[in-house]
């Protein structure tokens, strides 16, 4: 089955078109600036050179006819008609308490979306505009849902509930929902395969680390605790992103500096984390640059990251009873030697031993632990547009088979 996958944000849609037969793509880019008179449409058919279109994109309908001209271009495309597209999987931020598992969008599935904006104000909206868009594009295409939260879905109570009046919960849905969920269903699957084992029988810790990041304590293919909160605020120290804190800190900075809630929302995730600590950059390469040259706030910086994930690390092992594996997996894990080496510093007392030999050059899906790790230790690459993609296929066909 090919498989168009999308990722919209508020001004950008990435996409995948992958062929399920291959698990590969055939083509994907993106469109950037969307409401703007400079749009740019990068797209790169697999094989071929990359190009880059510059136009006039002024909303999501646009970008999704645009999207579809290029896949259909007889210089630059894949297939030949529209009906080449069997399905497109839509990552959905949030499913709320609604949905636990990946679905067919019907009128139902779009209202209980329009019902969660509240949650993810800035990310569901777009992601809406993009069914839609789709829809008036490709009007007998089958559409799905796969859920950033629904890999979570499962946690039990005391680790969801926050410390809080009921009522609020009741009224409100206040609790951990946890993000990063393709993510972290992929890797921890992918680390069973390599280890030769069934993920029923494991207890993982996966790390997601990139600008957002986050940490899941995952026991037998299920998520029973992630760092992620009822936003993507909580947890790590992240580029922008301040993690945990004690919440009277920014009630006290809103009373001294006069902040709007707005204004503090904005402080909380737009200027704090990376960028906020090491006042230079929200970059990890940035910030192991400025290390290597001594700078203070940037080792702070880092400092303050690494420890972060290493704390987790150890409440999640605790929580799990044991650990079997570690995974690294996003840009800063996959790419910072430096970072999984601090991370697993001084942590023998789990019996995880990182190999730094393996550490230093590891490519591809990797085992970098020493011989003798009781912690099986792996730098996987993420492959979220995968999994969106294969559950699209087996919603899809499941659907097709019963109207037969």
């Amino acid at each position: 089955m090919k498989i168009l996958v999308l990722n919209c944000g508020s001004s950008s849609i990435k996409y995948q078109f992958i062929d399920t037969e291959i698990a590969a793509p055939l083509a994907k880019g993106q469109v950037e600036r969307i409401g703007m008179m400079s749009a740019v449409l990068t797209h790169q058919p697999a094989g071929k050179e990359k190009i880059r279109i510059v136009g006039e994109i002024l909303d999501h309908k646009i970008a999704i006819e645009y999207v579809i001209a290029v896949l259909l271009s007889p210089n630059h495309g894949v297939i030949q008609d529209k009906n080449e597209i069997d399905a497109v999987g839509h990552r959905v931020v949030h499913g709320g308490e609604t949905f636990s598992g990946s679905v067919l969008i019907t009128e139902n599935v779009m209202r209980a979306l329009k019902e969660n904006i509240e949650l993810a104000p800035l990310h569901n909206p777009p992601n809406i505009k993009g069914i839609e868009a789709v829809t008036i594009q490709l009007p007998n295409t089958p559409q799905c849902g796969v859920f950033d939260t629904a890999f979570h879905a499962k946690m039990p109570p005391h680790a969801y509930l926050y410390g809080i009046p009921r009522e609020l919960y009741k009224r409100y849905k206040i609790r951990r929902y946890g993000f990063h969920g393709t993510s972290h269903r992929f890797v921890s699957k992918r680390a069973a395969e390599l280890m030769g084992k069934d993920i029923t029988e494991l207890k993982i810790i996966t790390a997601h680390l990139g600008n957002g990041a986050s940490i899941a304590a995952i026991n037998g293919g299920i998520s029973i605790d992630t760092s992620m909160g009822f936003t993507p605020l909580e947890g790590l120290l992240m580029g922008t992103r301040c993690g945990d804190m004690d919440p009277s800190v920014i009630l006290y900075i809103m009373g001294k500096e006069g902040l709007s809630i707005g204004e503090a929302n904005t402080l909380m995730n737009k200027h704090s984390g990376l960028i906020g600590v090491s006042g230079e950059s929200s970059d990890m390469r940035e910030i192991e640059e400025a290390k290597a040259a001594n700078d203070k706030k940037a080792s702070e910086a880092f400092n303050l990251f690494t420890y972060r994930i290493k704390k987790y690390i150890g409440a999640y092992s605790a929580a799990l009873g044991g650990i079997d594996a570690l995974v690294f997996t996003g840009g800063i894990g996959e790419n910072s030697t430096l970072v999984r080496k601090d991370v697993c510093s001084n942590m023998d007392y789990l019996g995880l031993k990182l190999d730094e030999t393996k550490n230093e050059s590891p490519k591809g899906e990797a085992d970098i632990s020493t011989d003798d790790s009781k912690v099986r230790i792996f730098r996987i690459p993420t492959n979220e547009e995968l999994v969106i993609a294969l559950d699209t296929e087996e919603i899809v066909s499941k659907h097709l088979e019963s109207l037969k």
